[in-house]
């Protein structure tokens, strides 16, 4: 038995562990294998609940908050290079590190906080992927919630075709994102001087209630809980050695998959908020926080008549990558903390119907007026759980006996636990404003 399953448990994504073949000899030879997980994780970082946040924070307070975008980011890079880490070394996803750990009191509350994350997630997948096929094809928004659940199917089929396909597919969509923002950025001709001063933090965003939770929905869009259990497990996906050096090259070459993957991420998502500050809080809507409102108004202030097509497109291709990821975190959690095992296709319908449930009431209740509303604060949510998969994952790479001597470096615990320190005390603040009536959600 080889010591990546000491314990002789069924390993994480069991029909497609080590199915990916690495290559030795040169660097760029190497690097070609791990190409991809980063990719699949990094799809989470700019689904349709970062279109939300970005918009209204764009369009509400110009390039303020394009800080938290940078600052978000420097936190995914981190804490996906802390999770890939622990896949490799100690050759469990977090999930199943929680259950070695944990009692089943622990357990099954760290499931339930992940299970919710997930939830959250996908409510913002059926939302937006919704109001991409209504912008494109004008399906009224009530259908096209309903019609998300037969997006079971699509992962069905894609994980049949093998681990590759798959990132290939959400590699493709990827592009197709990073392409129409970067059409439409062009046209929306940002003061960029401006754009810089706003990677600079602000203190205002901390006196300012509805700007604090603006900038908690930015982490919560941009750091997701269900990403640290799934880039633990997807990065085993890879067929390397055992030994302590095939370990660490796998280490080094998924961290720079990774990082790269979510470079282009940090692109999209400062994408978002700039177009939204040079096109809407330039031209005095500083009120724009619906997804349809920014379709309708951007090929009208852009002059360009294909913008708001671009945008649409962009949005489906974003619920469509997202809906992957989710289902696979879904399966990561439920299989690692209560070592219960369903279809992919079970597991999905489970997960997506719970989510579609309160979508289908907000659009009922609210029409399309309350879908940003209800993203936003989907996105806030994650931004709650993220310090119950953070904290353990932190405590789990430091420690030398889990991680079998390839520990995660000082400055990186370091750096990781002060992320998890400043998240609490965010959501805190933010709790606390809720209680005092500051703000109302």
């Amino acid at each position: 038995m080889s010591d990546h399953n000491p314990k002789g448990l069924m390993p994480s994504l069991s029909e497609v562990h080590r199915s990916v073949p690495v290559h030795s000899g040169k660097f760029w030879r190497r690097m070609g294998g791990f190409m991809g997980p980063g990719y699949l994780v990094a799809v989470g970082y700019m689904d349709p609940g970062n279109w939300a946040t970005s918009i209204a924070g764009g369009s509400a307070f110009g390039y303020m908050l394009l800080s938290i975008v940078v600052m978000s980011n420097f936190m995914a890079i981190i804490l996906q290079a802390l999770s890939l880490r622990l896949g490799v070394a100690s050759g469990r996803d977090l999930a199943q590190a929680c259950f070695d750990a944990y009692g089943p009191v622990a357990r099954w509350f760290l499931w339930v906080m992940a299970e919710a994350a997930i939830i959250a997630t996908d409510l913002a997948e059926v939302i937006g992927t919704a109001i991409a096929l209504n912008l494109l094809f004008g399906m009224p928004m009530e259908i096209g919630v309903i019609l998300t659940l037969l997006d079971v199917f699509l992962i069905y089929w894609l994980q049949g075709k093998g681990f590759r396909k798959v990132e290939i597919v959400i590699v493709a969509l990827t592009l197709v994102i990073a392409v129409s923002f970067a059409v439409n950025i062009a046209y929306a001709d940002p003061v960029w001087g401006e754009v810089l001063a706003g990677i600079v933090p602000q203190r205002d965003i901390l006196e300012s209630p509805m700007m604090l939770y603006l900038a908690l929905g930015i982490i919560g869009a941009t750091v997701m809980p269900h990403n640290l259990y799934l880039h633990s497990a997807i990065i085993q996906t890879r067929a390397y050695g055992d030994s302590d050096a095939e370990k660490r090259d796998a280490i080094r070459l998924g961290t720079i998959d990774s990082t790269l993957a979510l470079m282009l991420a940090l692109f999209v998502n400062g994408a978002i908020l700039v177009l939204a500050a040079a096109t809407f809080n330039a031209t005095g809507r500083t009120e724009v926080t619906e997804i349809q409102d920014a379709y309708n108004l951007l090929s009208p202030l852009l002059g360009l008549g294909i913008a708001s097509t671009l945008f649409a497109v962009a949005l489906l291709a974003s619920g469509l990558n997202s809906t992957v990821t989710a289902t696979m975190a879904g399966q990561i959690v439920m299989e690692g903390f209560i070592q219960f095992r369903m279809p992919a296709w079970a597991r999905r319908l489970i997960t997506r119907g719970i989510a579609v449930i309160p979508a289908v009431i907000a659009v009922f209740i609210f029409g399309d007026s309350g879908t940003a509303r209800l993203l936003v604060f989907s996105q806030v949510v994650l931004s709650l759980q993220l310090p119950f998969a953070v904290i353990p994952l932190v405590m789990f790479t430091a420690n030398r006996k889990t991680m079998k001597g390839l520990q995660a470096p000082r400055w990186m615990t370091i750096t990781a636990a002060l992320i998890a320190l400043i998240v609490i005390i965010l959501n805190v603040k933010l709790l606390y404003d809720v209680a005092t009536g500051a703000i109302s959600i």
